[in-house]
């Protein structure tokens, strides 16, 4: 196998950029992770497993590599995976620029905003994507009396949003401008998820953008809730909302990055073939119940990615505002 070089230190110019970056996310980074080599693990057929710490958020999508983990496909692919929880995907990427942490998931917009401000940060493979037909894994959801049936109509108005300059403003924002409304007159105010409906209900904001768990509750409620739309499906039909990401260090291995795209994407089948299996990891991993596990709607999980869905992000992320200047994506998408 291949030697892995980890950078314990970053330049000047990529840690000031790091810095501005963890400022301006939303939540807090997580607890520093243990910078010391570690020692190469038997594998179970006798060979050598590669050790690496893999960062992850506390949600059901991201369950699939604890998954994979229980599972022992990580080490079939010779991999012994030891996990960090982070607060926030902007959180991780100082960790994982740094060597600290060598491969990240969380969502595409995070890992492209930090690339245009200089840190070395690439996109490993794909992860979890909105559906791109149907009903979609997130929605813009209003009070079935507010009068608000179309994304023009959100102008005006304010929506709730986890965290604002993420991927739920943008897609919002994209989705009025095509239906002939002003984005900028659309307030967006930032209320966590499970505080949202009960807001709503109490008319602190107009419309709530939500996910799963919280969208199949507004569902279930017809005469008290309205769906506006499926702002991801709309803008991006198909956008991916998480991907695996490393630094540029890391991605020099292509033996590491190899073994690496292909644990993930036999992971992720798995853990698709067998819902009943990962239902009960993502109760254990999240602390969800596990009835509500078992019946969680969950995004397209597939560790494929078409790099066009990338640009596309990107492009509309620049239209916006999201990003002052275009990330060089043929250096940020490992080929």
């Amino acid at each position: 196998m291949s030697p892995r070089t980890r950078l314990l230190s970053a330049a000047a110019l990529a840690a000031a950029a790091l810095l501005a970056l963890t400022a301006c996310a939303s939540g807090s980074p997580s607890g520093p992770a243990d910078t010391a080599p570690a020692d190469t693990a038997p594998a179970e057929g006798g060979g050598e497993l590669t050790p690496i710490t893999v960062g992850l958020l506390s949600i059901a999508p991201a369950a699939a590599v604890q998954y994979g983990i229980d599972e022992g496909i990580f080490e079939e692919h010779g991999l012994d995976v030891t996990t960090q929880i982070a607060q926030g995907g902007a959180a991780m990427l100082p960790a994982v620029s740094t060597g600290q942490i060598d491969f990240g998931v969380g969502n595409p917009l995070s890992v492209l905003t930090a690339a245009s401000q200089g840190v070395d940060v690439r996109i490993a493979s794909g992860y979890s994507f909105s559906l791109a037909e149907g009903d979609d894994i997130n929605a813009v959801v209003t009070r079935a009396d507010s009068g608000i049936t179309s994304w023009k109509d959100l102008a005006g108005h304010s929506v709730s949003v986890n965290a604002v300059k993420t991927q739920g403003d943008l897609t919002i924002g994209a989705s009025v401008k095509e239906d002939g409304g002003d984005p900028a007159a659309v307030e967006y105010i930032e209320i966590a998820f499970p505080d949202a409906l009960a807001q709503l209900d109490a008319g602190n904001v107009d419309a709530v953008w939500i996910p799963e768990p919280f969208l199949s509750m507004a569902l279930a409620a017809p005469d008290k809730y309205s769906v506006v739309g499926y702002p991801n499906q709309n803008a991006i039909p198909g956008l991916p909302t998480m991907v695996t990401f490393t630094s540029g260090a890391v991605a020099e291995d292509a033996e590491l990055v190899s073994l690496w795209r292909e644990a993930v994407a036999d992971t992720l089948k798995a853990a698709t073939d067998d819902r009943e299996g990962f239902g009960q990891t993502i109760a254990e991993f999240t602390g969800m119940p596990e009835a509500a596990a078992a019946n969680l709607r969950l995004e397209r999980l597939d560790g494929e990615l078409d790099p066009q869905l990338i640009t596309d992000l990107s492009d509309v992320a620049l239209e916006f505002g999201f990003l002052e200047t275009a990330p060089d994506l043929g250096t940020v998408i490992i080929p």
